[in-house]
């Protein structure tokens, strides 16, 4: 395991998300890699991908990086404490879409090294592309 993510890292992590999901025949897929402080590595939007999967594929990650929770975790939240998930999509100027798909990157110390977005399929399906390119990368993902 990496306890850094590098530009290299990130683009592993998008071209081993995409292969996973081309295995499980999913939809045309936008997939982006942000470091810890939320700004983008890298990006890709496959063709027949909707132009406005960049900004889903952005506030999955930047959730998960932001808050510090997976979006599984995030759409839990909502759904038990939806205020506190408006409260906070409302503090980070509505950039959270608080659902599976957002991956936080972690080291081998458990420290947030940045989160991944991926978007196209079903959530789950999404979240599952992302876990197999992070562990291509020989990252941790926390889904």
């Amino acid at each position: 395991m990496m306890s850094k993510l590098t530009i290299d890292a990130a683009r592993t992590i998008i071209r081993e998300t995409l292969a996973k999901a081309h295995d499980m025949g999913l939809k045309p897929m936008s997939v982006i890699v942000l470091d810890a402080g939320g700004h983008p590595l890298a990006f890709e939007r496959e063709d027949g991908a909707a132009p406005g999967r960049y900004a889903i594929a952005e506030g999955k990650a930047y959730g998960a990086v932001m808050l510090g929770m997976p979006g599984s975790a995030q759409m839990a939240r909502a759904e038990a404490q939806h205020y506190f998930m408006t409260a906070a999509n409302g503090a980070f100027g509505g950039k959270v879409v608080p659902v599976p798909g957002g991956v936080i990157l972690r080291g081998d110390d458990g420290e947030i090294l940045g989160g991944v977005g991926v978007t196209g399929d079903t959530s789950d399906n999404d979240a599952e592309a992302a876990l197999a390119g992070i562990a291509a990368a020989g990252l941790k993902g926390d889904a």
